[in-house]
């Protein structure tokens, strides 16, 4: 489990970093080099390999297209994404990140930079609808309600930045997300009625994108593996890559960045998927829900 690193100008430890890191390191370890080996293709020192490897320091494009073709990278896609991670990376150690403008993000941000340059989200929510299918009503109703907002403006900001988090969902190459929700985050009245109505027929607009995949677990399913904590599995686009854990807590934001870690909430999140409702079954229980309210 890793937590946020103090800054240290541009020579932080980011997760967006860690990330860019631990992949290149998987590809060394594949090639069967070593990081002298690496240093000498980078005409540096292995010290400063070692620091690119543990996400310490931003990674330069020419490093980054050297080292591929030294550990003999054919695929196009797998250097354009680590480049993507890298570009990512220096904005957001440079604040030039979109979700940089928006300070009221506070435990989010790095979260949003990693979710920019991801290609796919498994999400499991127990008491709340995950953040990229919330109307903007639902998203301030929540943040009223957490009562840690004193500037009402600090709020709208909050809510605009959930909002443009949202553009995610569609365009060109857009963010695959599989979400599962507890029924009874659909049934708590964030908001009220109304909001809960509107949030409720968005919800089901959402889920009909070719994308998107949602699901309900059902209380009728009774005790199940995910009721003690919720979280994110973010992944990447090439085969291999190691998924990153995200959880949000009252008090703390975690990051489990670990292959043993990634690969038991993956476990976790697929038990979970099979005790719940069919996409149909998922989307009819929504709008009976709709229906009641």
């Amino acid at each position: 489990m890793r937590q946020e690193q103090a800054p240290q100008g541009n020579r932080a430890s980011t997760v967006l970093g860690r990330r860019l890191g631990g992949e290149l390191l998987k590809l060394r370890l594949a090639a069967g080099l070593t990081q002298t080996q690496a240093a000498k293709a980078l005409t540096a020192s292995t010290a400063k390999v070692a620091k690119m490897e543990s996400g310490w320091v931003p990674m330069r494009d020419p490093d980054i297209r050297a080292l591929c073709e030294l550990y003999g990278i054919t695929d196009a896609k797998v250097g354009e994404h680590l480049l993507a991670l890298a570009a990512a990376d220096r904005d957001r150690r440079k604040a030039r990140g979109w979700w940089n403008q928006y300070p009221e993000l506070r435990s989010l941000v790095e979260y949003v930079a990693l979710e920019d340059v991801a290609t796919s989200v498994r999400t499991w929510q127990l008491a709340f609808v995950p953040g990229l299918f919330q109307t903007p009503d639902y998203a301030r109703a929540l943040a009223v309600g957490s009562a840690s907002w004193e500037d009402p403006d600090e709020i709208e900001r909050f809510v605009e930045a959930k909002v443009a988090r949202q553009a995610r969902l569609k365009g060109e190459s857009p963010l695959r997300i599989w979400a599962v929700v507890a029924e009874g985050a659909l049934r708590q009245l964030v908001g009220g009625r109304e909001v809960m109505r509107a949030q409720l027929d968005h919800l089901v607009r959402t889920a009909r994108l070719p994308n998107v995949k949602l699901q309900v677990m059902p209380a009728l399913a009774g005790a199940h593996p995910g009721m003690t904590s919720s979280f994110n599995l973010v992944s990447f686009a090439e085969s291999g890559a190691m998924d990153v854990v995200y959880m949000d807590t009252s008090s703390s934001t975690l990051w489990l960045e670990s292959e043993k870690d990634a690969a038991h909430h993956g476990n976790l999140f697929d038990r979970i998927a099979r005790l719940s409702l069919a996409q149909h079954d998922s989307r009819a229980l929504i709008e009976s829900i709709r229906k009641e309210m």
